[in-house]
């Protein structure tokens, strides 16, 4: 099995620990899909700056095939973050730097590379939305994490990326479940096979057109927890090796019972997870301007 990530890389900097971590929603799905034991590879954009190296020597460390990404003049992505009782607070970015304002155009070759991969994986900061139709293209699955942005669950952002999306994840925080509901319909109607969304300590539920699944977020010891930094990615990278395992392809639907297994998957995924500093480690000391942390 094979799976790739395609898009977003950046670097997550905690201004409360003056730490700085590789991450990045498709890097994080490539690296952990990589320690379940999955061939795996990350394409596209790294900044020609320090930064960039930085997230770039993290992942190869990984035994994270780079081989193909570019590396542009100009600044890598960069969030600024600060931990709250163990939840993670976003304070502000640099829009993905070159990632996203000079994204990868997908050639001939790229989608060669793209089609030896089970399944690629993308997301909504990765700029990839026009490429998602090539993607398609290869024949191999295609996940896409919607995240938790009202803007992204619009029926006209739907209408561009849902139709060439087998399996789309999205961040449902703490909504009700009749609203979980209603946007996981909504998404397999615009044209995804299997809809997720995740409910942090309330679990996760998916929808295959069919039915509705439920999983518990699975327990974990709050003398380890560290913060919830790629939870989400790190559930849906076990969910995804999970029904490769299964043998899910676009002509063999998974399954009711692989599609459960592969929700108990992601929710250790998870929970495994939340005992990580950072996405995947990594850290490194940065120095904080005053007053940046308060």
């Amino acid at each position: 099995m094979k799976v790739i990530g395609f898009g977003d890389n950046i670097v997550d900097r905690f201004l409360d620990r003056k730490v700085m971590y590789p991450g990045g929603n498709c890097v994080n799905v490539a690296v952990f899909a990589r320690r379940l034991g999955v061939e795996s590879a990350y394409l596209g954009v790294f900044g020609s700056d320090p930064l960039g190296a930085f997230v770039r020597d993290a992942i190869d460390a990984e035994g994270v095939d780079t081989s193909q990404c570019i590396i542009r003049d100009g600044l890598n992505g960069v969030t600024e973050i600060k931990v709250v009782d163990g939840d993670r607070i976003f304070l502000g970015w640099n829009e993905g730097g070159v990632t996203t304002s000079h994204p990868f155009a997908l050639e001939d070759e790229h989608l060669k590379y793209l089609a030896s991969a089970d399944l690629v994986h993308s997301s909504v900061y990765s700029a990839s939305e026009p490429q998602l139709p090539a993607v398609r293209s290869t024949g191999t699955l295609v996940s896409f994490d919607y995240s938790s942005e009202p803007e992204r669950r619009t029926d006209s952002y739907l209408t561009q990326t849902a139709p060439y999306v087998d399996l789309a994840l999205l961040s449902c925080g703490n909504m009700a479940v009749a609203a979980v509901e209603y946007d996981l319909r909504r998404v397999h109607a615009a044209g995804v096979a299997l809809a997720v969304g995740t409910r942090g300590q309330l679990g996760a539920m998916m929808y295959d057109g069919e039915r509705f699944l439920t999983q518990a977020a699975a327990p974990t010891d709050p003398l380890r927890f560290a913060d919830t930094m790629g939870c989400g990615d790190a559930f849906l990278a076990g969910v995804v090796v999970s029904l490769l395992g299964s043998g899910w392809s676009r002509a063999n639907r998974p399954p009711v019972d692989a599609l459960q297994k592969a929700l108990a998957r992601g929710a250790e995924s998870a929970a495994a997870q939340c005992y990580v500093e950072g996405a995947f480690g990594y850290g490194r000391a940065v120095e904080v301007a005053a007053g940046q942390s308060r």
